[in-house]
């Protein structure tokens, strides 16, 4: 299999191995985009207002590792999203280039071309262009801290560099001025697209390449079955319940109030993580968050949009009670008992060893090669492309 920048070479000519002939390079701007999926992985979508390029995603594979991409010269993209824990970052919540604490828990980025949405509990950011603006501009939090005082300065530390100049110049090469905001977050996007994580033990085992063991099998089956019914809302390819792609008719985006809170007995969620109410101001939106996708979920621990759940164990036995009962402090309540719960969220009547053999079943969708793949990696620490 070609790697998958085998077209960003550094010289003017590729000599074709076949022929011993010479051949001119493609303009990497506009060469056609070739996807390299993993077995019964459909056609990602990608909006017709930015087509995928190679020249596009190596840009963008430099910005999104670019402390240089915040106000403060901080922070980038990659520290709240390290690729040795798909792209999560291993703390409770989010913290920005000022130190300024997010709400919820940083969010994994394999397989995101497939997300319907873009965050915890916002409907409305269905795009990883717009979603990009969000981190780069908010101030509630701040998070790469981009504003009407520094945006001048930060683009000017990307003008000024004559390495970006010619990545900009490869990426948009029929542009004058290729260097601004809109096609950083455009290459940004692209880069995030080919996050791809398909080649777990498990995916393996779908293709007759591996086995599992007694343990794994049975949580597998507990997983799919009628009993512990995970699959309502991590049934897909991804293991989610909001998938777009290509040749996607319907596009459904469910949010789920899991009983994670119910203070004082009112269904109330603690502010400002009340999950799509905080938008919709609707009552029966109180507590909904996006279910993520369960793939490589074995390192991108804590858990839940607020990190509150440590480890896998945690959550098993947080949905096998049907909700969480928080018995002292601001946040007292039932959870179980939540007005606005989920219906699909209800007690599972789980033995520990059953617990032990989802957790082992949900071990098994790490992907180590996306792990370690050289191709999502820091361009400013490896020499692989």
């Amino acid at each position: 299999m070609k790697p998958l920048f085998y077209l960003l070479c550094s010289s003017l000519l590729l000599v074709a191995c076949n022929t011993g002939t010479t051949v001119k390079e493609p303009n990497l701007s506009t060469s056609t985009w070739q996807w390299q999926l993993p077995p019964s992985f459909p056609t990602p979508f990608v909006p017709a207002s930015n087509p995928m390029t190679a020249a596009k995603v190596e840009l963008g594979r430099h910005l999104f590792y670019d402390e240089r991409l915040s106000g403060n010269g901080l922070q980038a993209c990659a520290t709240c999203h390290l690729q040795q824990k798909a792209f999560t970052d291993g703390l409770m919540v989010a913290q920005g280039s000022t130190a300024e604490l997010h709400p919820r828990n940083s969010q994994g980025l394999a397989n995101v071309v497939y997300n319907a949405t873009l965050t915890w509990a916002n409907p409305a950011l269905t795009s990883l262009e717009r979603q990009m603006e969000v981190p780069m501009f908010g101030d509630n939090p701040v998070e790469l801290g981009i504003n009407d005082a520094n945006k001048s300065q930060v683009l000017q530390r990307f003008e000024q560099d004559n390495q970006y100049q010619q990545l900009f110049k490869q990426a948009y090469s029929e542009q004058n001025q290729p260097i601004n905001y809109a096609n950083i977050i455009k290459a940004i996007a692209s880069f995030q697209r080919i996050l791809i994580s398909g080649n777990s033990r498990y995916d393996q085992y779908n293709q007759g390449q591996a086995t599992l063991s007694d343990s794994e099998l049975r949580g597998k089956n507990l997983f799919f079955g009628e009993k512990a019914e995970c699959f309502h809302c991590h049934g897909s390819f991804n293991f989610n319940d909001q998938v777009r792609h290509a040749g996607t008719r319907v596009i459904e985006t469910p949010f789920h109030n899991t009983g994670l809170f119910n203070i004082g007995g009112t269904g109330e969620f603690p502010f400002p993580n009340r999950g799509v109410f905080e938008l919709s101001g609707k009552p029966q939106d109180m507590g909904k968050f996006r279910a993520p996708s369960l793939r490589n979920v074995s390192v991108t621990a804590p858990y839940m949009h607020d990190g509150s759940m440590p480890t896998l164990e945690a959550v098993l036995d947080f949905y096998a009670a049907g909700g969480r009962n928080i018995t002292q402090g601001i946040n007292t309540g039932d959870g179980r008992n939540n007005p606005f719960k989920s219906e699909l969220i209800t007690r599972i009547d789980l033995n520990e060893q059953e617990k032990a053999d989802i957790v082992a079943f949900l071990k098994t969708l790490t992907d180590d090669e996306f792990l370690h793949n050289p191709k999502f990696a820091n361009p400013f620490l490896s020499k692989n492309p």
